[in-house]
């Protein structure tokens, strides 16, 4: 790993941990919307699915660490299940996408550590 990429890494690490976690939350949040509110809410919870899964790919080009590939389809796997309607159950996915990216995250910041960058 290089400083440029360790840089990028941490960076979007963060970035797409809040997404994981925002996506997470509004899942549960999902359930109790009344019925008539159910449809924008799926509606907002694909969009963002979709948005941590760009940036995922993002991170994958510009980074190039393969544990993204992990993430990506962690990710994948909990939009299909959001998209075939059950997507409370998608959390388990997001849950282990939490994890690689946090995983992620915390190698580039100890090689940014290590060479006295933080």
């Amino acid at each position: 790993m290089d400083t440029k990429k360790a840089i990028m890494a941490f960076s979007q690490s963060e970035k797409i941990k809040s997404g994981i976690i925002w996506l997470s939350q509004t899942l549960q949040l999902l359930g109790s919307l009344p019925a008539p509110e159910t449809h924008g809410g799926e509606a907002i919870i694909k969009t963002l699915a979709d948005m941590v899964f760009q940036e995922i790919q993002l991170a994958k080009n510009v980074a190039g660490d393969d544990q993204w590939k992990d993430a990506e389809n962690s990710i994948d796997r909990a939009i299909i299940m959001i998209n075939s309607g059950v997507g409370p159950e998608a959390i388990i996915h997001l849950t282990q996408a939490l994890s690689q990216v946090t995983s992620i995250g915390q190698r580039s910041m100890s090689f940014l550590q290590e060479h006295g960058l933080l």
